[in-house]
């Protein structure tokens, strides 16, 4: 299929691409990457009057370490980052997460901004703000910036809470400080590179006799949007790993989440999978937190 027809704009900075999505509402749709917007274009699934082009806007482009936050411009392409050594170091999770996402020719040109705003309910980068509880940061002409928090950002498949006239701008990663840090990104699709029928990530830092002081894991692909369970991860708080089923925990999850039935799984099989994944991912962090597993990614 082809697109409907539409205009096209190369914003030459934010204040014009502002002004545009300003002027047209919801009849305007940003670009950047495209990989997510051209192939519903192309499916008819969106049928944006105008395509406001921003790749040239160099105020979407940084990337900043500071002591308690990585801060990436939302046009930063996804390839530029998963060979980020520095960002390896400060973000470990995102560093995982990027090694599942699509496949090299994607990542060549999809950005950080487009996965998030498109918020499909199997996408590695939601998944892993929503874990992190990353603060995503919004534009607009008239209302200025203001930020929302990965916990408030998603609201259903590929539904967040950007305006029709808003801008993301920026991802605010909060960095772990200490030693003893784990992450693991786990998901299976038909194919390697295919959307996610369920995926699994955990990040938890250890005391060095196995204590759990921070943790925090979720789950895609079994819900209208990611999730994470903040409530679980306190439970969990002030306990030896060794200590804990993490088959209950898991369970516990799963039984939270309402995963879907298509032609490529059940609703029972997801759940079944998404908890067999979720116990590897907090696994496999806890021995990297222990410095018993390799720390490369996926």
């Amino acid at each position: 299929m082809k697109a409907a027809p539409f205009d096209y704009v190369l914003a030459q900075d934010m204040d014009e691409a502002l002004s545009l999505i300003d002027q047209h509402g919801p009849e305007a749709k940003l670009i950047a990457g495209g990989q997510s917007l051209v192939p519903m274009m192309a499916m008819r699934l969106a049928r944006p009057q105008w395509l406001v082009d921003i790749n040239r806007l160099s105020e979407l482009k940084q990337l900043d370490m500071h002591a308690k936050h990585v801060l990436i411009g939302a046009g930063v392409r996804q390839r530029d980052l998963e060979f980020n050594t520095q960002l390896y170091q400060h973000v470990p999770l995102l560093k995982h997460a990027l090694s599942w996402v699509g496949h090299i020719q994607t990542r060549n040109r999809g950005t950080l901004g487009g996965s998030l705003v498109y918020a499909d309910p199997s996408a590695e980068l939601p998944l892993s703000a929503l874990i992190l509880n990353a603060k995503i940061h919004l534009q607009s002409k008239n209302a200025g910036a203001r930020e929302v928090l990965a916990e408030d950002f998603f609201l259903g498949p590929m539904f967040t809470a950007i305006a029709d006239n808003e801008c993301l701008s920026a991802i605010e990663w909060p960095i772990w400080s200490g030693p003893h840090i784990g992450v693991a990104f786990e998901e299976t699709a038909i194919r390697k590179g295919d959307f996610a029928m369920a995926s699994a990530a955990c990040q938890i830092q250890l005391d060095p006799s196995g204590v759990i002081k921070r943790v925090s894991f979720g789950l895609g692909g079994v819900d209208g949007t990611p999730r994470a369970f903040p409530h679980l991860a306190t439970q969990m708080m002030g306990q030896k790993i060794s200590d804990l089923s993490m088959q209950d925990i898991a369970q516990a999850a799963i039984q939270e989440c309402d995963p879907s039935s298509d032609m490529h799984a059940s609703s029972a099989y997801r759940k079944h999978l998404a908890q067999t994944l979720l116990c590897r991912a907090t696994h496999q962090a806890a021995q990297m937190a222990q410095g018993h597993a390799s720390t490369s990614p996926h």
